[in-house]
């Protein structure tokens, strides 16, 4: 990782160079290695504090790690922890963004083995049972539990409902018999 030093002191002691090297290291591992990453460190005292900022371009972001103390090595640290963190986060969003897609593949290859599997075992378990689910899709108007026995013809078991009165969901079951139950939320 190429490191790019301003406002620091001209010389650092080799010993917070080498800690500050092998930080620096670790993070650029972190950052998949993908070409030569760059960060910036611009390091200003105000006072008895050391203020350190560290910013780093990780695909189309900019990671920006802060830290400040009396002492440069651990106003440093700060910022390289911060970083670390941030880095982590973005990098598994990104993982987790682009594995959704081969992650439904390879669902889909998983059920269609058990399904296979299953129909060696019982003749019956090859059908597997799908949901589908529907969000708000052509939203209805309220209705009273009149209007929905008259919606519920003969083909339906059940209606599910927003009732006028109540202002909440009910449920009309058709029982065995021809009654109707009914199920308010």
């Amino acid at each position: 990782m190429k490191v790019v030093y301003k406002g620091i002191p001209p010389k650092l002691s080799a010993a917070i160079q080498k800690k500050l090297d092998v930080r620096f290291a670790k993070l650029g591992k972190l950052l998949d290695g993908r070409g030569e990453r760059g960060a910036h460190v611009m390091v200003v005292q105000e006072r008895h504090l050391y203020c350190s900022e560290i910013t780093i371009q990780f695909y189309d972001h900019q990671l920006v790690g802060n830290g400040s103390d009396a002492d440069l090595l651990n106003s440093l640290t700060q910022a390289l922890g911060k970083l670390e963190t941030q880095a982590v986060k973005t990098k598994g969003k990104w993982r987790e963004k682009h594995r959704r897609k081969d992650a439904s593949k390879k669902d889909a290859g998983k059920a269609a083995a058990l399904v296979t599997a299953a129909s060696q075992v019982e003749p019956d378990a090859a059908v597997t049972k799908r949901i589908f689910r529907v969000n708000g899709v052509g939203r209805r108007k309220p209705m009273t539990l009149d209007e929905a026995i008259l919606e519920m013809d003969n083909t339906r078991d059940y209606l599910v409902y927003r009732d006028t009165q109540r202002e909440g969901v009910s449920v009309l079951v058709r029982r065995r018999d021809g009654n109707f139950d009914l199920i308010e939320s």
